[in-house]
């Protein structure tokens, strides 16, 4: 990059050959990684909109709806088991990720003091749990134990915590100012309140991010309430969906016999996985600008 003068003795900024080409080799890969993350995308929204015998017949992508039609989301709004999935997945998401971000707060604010008693010792332990894990069934032993088993609540209460998520709360912690905590703590304010007022306000690019991590798990889990429950009306979204997508039961949502079932299937399970996978896909731009803030803190201190 060379700096010439210009008219008036403005700076113009001339790049090179190689840069420039570098930036063309650079906006080529992006578009073509945007291509190949957008065009399925695409292709299963216009498959769901399309009438579902030219979804048996064609063999390609779907670049455009063919004979548009809603009849798929119609059915998927009679399945019973659609609306139940929602709102188990919405109870899951909402009180799920709460519990998650104020256990996450606390275990980060508390390993990110200098002056905890064992500090050290208790991050090790943390981080060990995050490369070393029982394993499913003692899982499944510990919440059978604890009694949650048949219940919205073992989706919640095993996972309050992910330990990678804690980590990266108590880096962004630990690069505030010591000087601001201890003014606070001076002037009066309990750790609640430097933890609440002072330290989640200061780092709420990161707390903003591990809200969505945490959110999205709980979106799109299904193994642990395929294990811990039994009764299908507590079944979350995802769920539903694997037995739609996997199991291939879209009986309740077909109407016409044999032929209209087969033909009505592959729209039908298109439709599910937008219905599904819309939501949340809804909220990342909300969040977008939080991303680069809040996942590299730990980079500049750890």
């Amino acid at each position: 990059m060379i700096a010439v003068s210009g008219k008036g003795g403005a700076m113009k900024v001339k790049t090179s050959v190689g840069e420039r080409t570098f930036d063309v080799i650079n906006i080529i890969i992006c578009v073509l990684l945007s291509l190949s993350i957008l065009i399925p995308i695409l292709n299963i929204l216009f498959a769901s909109l399309s009438d579902p015998l030219e979804v048996m017949k064609r063999q390609g992508l779907f670049l455009w709806p063919v004979k548009f039609t809603t009849q798929a989301y119609h059915a998927v709004a009679k399945n019973p088991n659609i609306i139940s999935g929602y709102s188990n997945t919405i109870f899951i998401v909402v009180v799920g990720t709460t519990l998650n971000i104020f256990l996450t707060l606390i275990g980060a604010y508390v390993l990110s003091r200098k002056d905890v008693m064992f500090g050290k010792f208790l991050t090790l332990f943390v981080v060990f749990t995050m490369y070393f894990q029982g394993g499913t069934i003692p899982f499944y032993l510990t919440v059978q134990t604890m009694k949650l088993t048949g219940t919205r609540w073992a989706l919640i209460f095993p996972v309050a915590v992910n330990t990678f998520n804690l980590i990266v709360m108590r880096t962004a912690m630990a690069s505030v100012p010591d000087s601001l905590p201890e003014s606070a703590m001076i002037d009066g304010a309990s750790h609640a309140r430097i933890l609440f007022s002072i330290m989640a306000p200061l780092t709420k690019a990161t707390v903003a991010v591990i809200t969505l991590y945490y959110a999205v798990y709980h979106w799109n889990s299904w193994f642990n309430a395929m294990i811990f429950l039994r009764k299908k009306a507590m079944y979350p979204l995802q769920l539903i969906l694997r037995e739609i997508l996997i199991q291939d039961d879209t009986s309740v949502m077909c109407a016409g016999g044999a032929e209209g079932l087969a033909m009505a299937s592959d729209t039908i399970k298109y439709a599910t996985i937008v219905v599904a996978t819309a939501p949340i896909l809804a909220i990342y731009p909300f969040l977008q600008k939080y991303f680069v803030k809040g996942v590299m803190v730990g980079a500049v201190k750890g």
